[in-house]
């Protein structure tokens, strides 16, 4: 890939992750997650999405993860065969000699992204959509099951797939389309039940006052349900309540159970229930927004008290 590296580390040199859009080099903001933030630089012919992930301390560190992060995309485009946009992973050192790493992928159309195209489609193009994951998901469920020693886990929220040659102009999903893939940055894969990334470095965007809690408490039980295809496929469905898209939840529910009756019974997945998911979603809410609360305040302990500064992009406020 044409990476520009000058100019990511000009980028760093004024960065404000308070207001990220306001430094020296212009950028939009496309994403997010509770660590990285994903940007594009503006008048940038590489056309090129940027995924910040801050959590390195030395380079030891980062060069396991880039090792994780190179193997996973190879597991999943070669073994698996999900379709993954252009790819890479690049680190340096700026001024201060702080790591700096960036998952960087070839920007798609954002409209083509699933957690939009779902406000744009009709219920059963919607249907049709998460079918669609499904039949993805279950690729990387039927590798584990064939391989004993290998066992590699999904995020299968809809906003990780894109809906290739889609059109906004006309948005129509078929049961012929195809899918790609976004989240690779997380190497969720184990190999003869050892960890390829290290799960504790995921703990650096929480507050210091939290971490021992955040790790005795959650740590591997968030880790672990992204190897139950079962949780997988309840994340996917509880997403749709954050969506503001609770109306077609039952529907989904009825057409999953019906997917792993049929078309993966030999997994004999137990039935997902409207009950569980709510639970879950509710559960999921809770916890996110005492860790944001919580991050707001320790930047603004570490910003304004000690005038430090916070690497973490903290997003406003978000309709869940």
């Amino acid at each position: 890939m044409n990476i520009n590296i000058e100019l990511l580390k000009e980028f760093e040199k004024t960065l404000d992750t308070i207001h990220p859009e306001r430094g020296k080099i212009p950028i939009k903001i496309l994403g997010f997650g509770e660590i990285s933030l994903v940007f594009e630089i503006l008048d940038d012919p590489a056309h090129l999405a940027y995924k910040r992930i801050p959590i390195f301390d030395n380079e030891k560190q980062v060069k396991r993860h880039i090792w994780a992060y190179n193997e996973y995309c190879k597991i999943l485009s070669e073994e698996i065969g999900l379709n993954l946009p252009e790819h890479d992973a690049i680190w340096f050192k700026n001024d201060k000699d702080e790591i700096k790493f960036y998952c960087i992928q070839q920007k798609i159309d954002p409209k083509a992204v699933g957690n939009k195209v779902i406000h744009h489609v009709s219920d059963n193009e919607i249907e049709t959509l998460i079918i669609l994951v499904m039949r993805e998901l279950k690729k990387v469920w039927t590798l584990n099951r064939e391989n004993p020693n290998l066992d590699v886990g999904l995020d299968g929220q809809i906003s990780n797939f894109v809906v290739v040659n889609y059109d906004h102009n006309n948005p129509k999903v078929y049961d012929t389309s195809e899918l790609l893939y976004l989240d690779t940055s997380t190497p969720l894969f184990r190999k003869n039940n050892i960890e390829a990334m290290e799960a504790e470095l995921f703990l650096k965007s929480a507050p210091s006052f939290l971490r021992f809690l955040i790790k005795a408490l959650f740590v591997q039980e968030v880790v672990d349900r992204y190897y139950d295809w079962r949780l997988v496929a309840i994340d996917l469905i509880a997403n749709f309540f954050k969506e503001q898209k609770p109306e077609i939840i039952p529907r989904l529910i009825r057409r999953i159970n019906q997917f792993y009756r049929e078309e993966a019974k030999e997994f004999e997945i137990e039935p997902i229930t409207f009950e569980e998911v709510y639970k879950y979603y509710k559960n999921d809410k809770m916890i996110w927004v005492i860790f944001q609360n919580a991050r707001r305040l320790d930047r603004f302990i570490k910003t304004k008290l000690f005038k430090k500064i916070y690497d973490f992009y903290l997003p406003e406020k978000i309709e869940r």
